[in-house]
């Protein structure tokens, strides 16, 4: 029997839907609840703190501080003005509208949890930059998987998604591990951070179905058979 375009489309929603928003965002609340409960997190938070830390030398903490600024605005706005103007060049307003939404919500959200959880950053020893600011979620980690849900998101349904995952996956790792080694965030911090923005991200690219390249087939195997028995 023969998928019809619209059942594909029903089902790569359905998918976004349950792996891409509920998992994660399920997962999130979890997170959140054990820290509003607790106050300090999980058991293997500080473990992984001081692991980490005892691998620290100064190449290591140079490194650390040279990617920190690639986690928020020097990182993430150059990138996305770029991208802003070359969807403006192609007319594809849904796609900059997912592009200026997706960002802007996650740190609305970022600041907006961080008030309310008011967790307290790790003490554990001096960092080199200190921060005043709340701990949960990670700031660092919502900027930076926001830039890459944005750029995962309009590459989809294109052979570009099979180079924004590894270095996607790789930008985040290594923003993430700076907010480690240099004592500014709990693990638990990074993982929520990761998870919510996830949520969000895939929630704006379900309801804005921002413009691909390849809009005209709802999907790369839109052209599915399914054997029948």
């Amino acid at each position: 029997m023969e998928l019809s375009k619209s059942q594909v489309h029903i089902s790569y929603w359905l998918s976004g839907v349950l792996f891409g928003f509920c998992l994660p965002l399920s997962i999130f609340i979890g997170f959140a609840s054990h820290v509003w409960q607790q106050g300090k997190g999980f058991v293997w938070d500080v473990p992984v703190l001081t692991h980490v830390h005892a691998t620290a030398n100064p190449m290591l903490d140079q490194l650390a501080l040279t990617l920190t600024p690639l986690g928020i605005g020097w990182g993430i706005l150059p990138t996305l003005t770029i991208l802003g103007g070359l969807l403006v060049y192609q007319r594809r307003w849904r796609s900059l509208l997912y592009l200026i939404i997706t960002p802007i919500g996650s740190a609305l959200l970022n600041r907006t949890l961080k008030l309310h959880f008011h967790r307290e950053r790790p003490h554990l020893w001096d960092v080199f930059t200190p921060d005043l600011s709340y701990a949960f979620p990670s700031g660092h980690a919502m900027g930076s998987a926001s830039l890459v849900m944005v750029c995962l998101g309009l590459a989809w349904y294109t052979p570009w998604r099979w180079l924004v995952l590894p270095l996607g996956s790789l930008y985040l790792l290594l923003i993430g591990w700076t907010r480690i080694y240099l004592g500014m965030h709990y693990p638990s911090d990074i993982l929520a951070g990761w998870l919510l923005t996830i949520a969000w991200a895939t929630s704006t690219w379900l309801i804005i179905q921002p413009q691909t390249p390849t809009a005209q087939s709802v999907a790369p195997s839109s052209e599915t058979h399914v054997s029948q028995s």
